[in-house]
């Protein structure tokens, strides 16, 4: 090798090269290749992960909500960041989770939203049964009255 250095804005790398036998000067592009990452769905046929589906979902819960598409576009991203780490193919029930964990601590409406569409609620008494769970789970913890001792 000759030479080395980035091109394509970083994307590749390319190098220099000089065959050992003839001496001719040649160029190569070397880039990375990214590994498929397969959402298995609940019908048991699998898709590539797309980022911007799950960014919509987080878009159309905080719709009129306080999210900004920075916060958006972060929360999407840390999905499929702690996702990819699970391995090469989760289930749509593990992105679904991963955005609600991110969506109650962002917004607890848009969470309610989103949790009505991914968990299917059928009746208020669905929103009511899902607020109290996330009422008890972000609520601290009050000391009771002191007993004397």
């Amino acid at each position: 090798m000759v030479d080395s250095r980035a091109a394509e804005d970083g994307s590749a790398i390319r190098r220099r090269r000089e065959c050992l036998s003839c001496g001719q000067r040649f160029t190569t592009y070397e880039r990375l290749e990214e590994v498929p990452f397969l959402v298995v769905k609940r019908s048991g046929s699998r898709e590539v992960f797309d980022r911007a589906k799950v960014m919509a979902g987080i878009e159309a819960a905080a719709k009129n909500r306080p999210v900004s598409s920075e916060q958006v576009a972060s929360m999407a991203g840390d999905v499929e960041e702690s996702l990819r780490i699970a391995g090469p193919e989760v289930t749509s029930e593990e992105v679904g989770l991963a955005v609600l964990e991110r969506l109650r601590a962002a917004d607890e409406v848009a969470y309610l939203r989103f949790a009505s569409v991914y968990k299917d609620f059928s009746a208020a008494g669905d929103f009511e049964r899902e607020a109290g769970l996330l009422k008890k789970s972000t609520e601290p913890k009050r000391p009771g009255p002191s007993t004397p001792g």
